[in-house]
């Protein structure tokens, strides 16, 4: 693209040309422009010495074209409408529509809403192809330089320029397999911490460690207890087979994994009384305010807060994450 050139050239000039090119006249041209008969005057020289022509010739009351203003009339109408394109807003079509989107979540959270919105897509936008990876430290980053386009997460504090879109609440709960010898009743912490557990993070991109705490974790210090720990990953599947082949616990929410039943018996139990004080987990969806006016983006954003409540209701779970009755 020729930039150097356009940078020492007023656009506004061939609005001008376009007019007098239509007009022939320098006073019905500046009435058109709204200008006065001499400032079109020194527009009309200005695009002289833009053009390095005289553009026109006085003839009577009229102007006539040189050759090389008639072969800017030949070009001049497609590239105004090619500008005026540029400007005006476009309609967004999703049946039509083509882009790729990209998302980034923690599994926990993908496996619920990343498939239904992969299956809207495919009919009614199949333009549109979806890119998902594992929630990153440096998300932030990534949104704003444009490589993402929204993450899905737990709620935390976020810069300005961070649009936040609540997704509901999840209600924490304690994992186990069918079968488990706490299975048919609600354990106390006691109960709980005579067996081992699983940790899996959810949210911790690096390299995994016993060593570090979750919140569960924090909780059990701030009780002046703690737990066992017989496997820690960031391996959600490998997490559950180990799960339903042990007496093994692990910590998760009442509403994860739509459709785990299909592979895996798990009984989901609520926390003892002596940790209902523990809060729920908000989650949220994330984007930068580059996208708030881009109806792609908007679009996108309602059909994955569409999806998360058509799951909550499915399973009758509010907005807090509590069972409807």
């Amino acid at each position: 693209m020729p930039v150097d050139t356009l940078s020492r050239v007023d656009l506004n000039l061939l609005v001008a040309m376009q007019v007098l090119l239509e007009e022939r006249n320098v006073t019905r041209a500046a009435e058109r422009m709204f200008v006065t008969q001499p400032a079109m005057s020194k527009t009309l020289l200005r695009l002289r010495n833009a053009f390095d022509d005289p553009l026109f010739t006085r003839s009577g009351r009229g102007l006539v074209a040189t050759p090389r203003a008639l072969e800017i009339q030949r070009q001049l109408p497609e590239i105004l409408n090619s500008v005026s394109t540029v400007l005006e807003k476009q309609e967004f079509d999703p049946a039509t529509h083509s882009t790729s989107i990209h998302i980034v979540a923690p599994e926990f959270m993908a496996v619920q809403a990343v498939p239904e919105l992969t299956k809207v897509l495919q009919a009614e936008s199949p333009g549109i192809s979806l890119a998902l990876s594992n929630i990153d430290d440096n998300y932030e980053q990534l949104l704003e330089s444009g490589e993402i386009d929204f993450a899905m997460e737990v709620k935390k504090p976020l810069p300005k320029d961070f649009v936040i879109t609540s997704l509901g609440n999840f209600r924490p709960a304690v994992w186990m397999r069918k079968g488990h010898p706490l299975s048919n009743h609600n354990p106390t912490l006691d109960e709980m911490l005579e067996y081992p557990f699983i940790q899996y993070f959810l949210l911790i991109a690096d390299k995994v460690s016993p060593n570090t705490e979750s919140r569960f974790d924090r909780m059990l210090h701030e009780l002046g207890r703690k737990r066992r720990k017989a496997l820690t990953t960031d391996q959600l599947m490998t997490a559950l087979d180990t799960l339903n082949t042990s007496d093994c616990l692990m910590m998760a929410t009442m509403d994860d994994l739509k459709q785990e039943g299909e592979y895996y018996e798990i009984v989901r139990k609520p926390y003892p009384k002596e940790i209902e004080h523990y809060p729920e987990i908000p989650a949220v969806l994330v984007q930068h305010r580059r996208t708030l006016n881009s109806p792609t983006h908007t679009w996108i954003k309602e059909k994955i807060i569409s999806i998360v409540q058509g799951l909550r209701n499915e399973r009758g779970i509010d907005e807090f994450g509590n069972e409807v009755t």
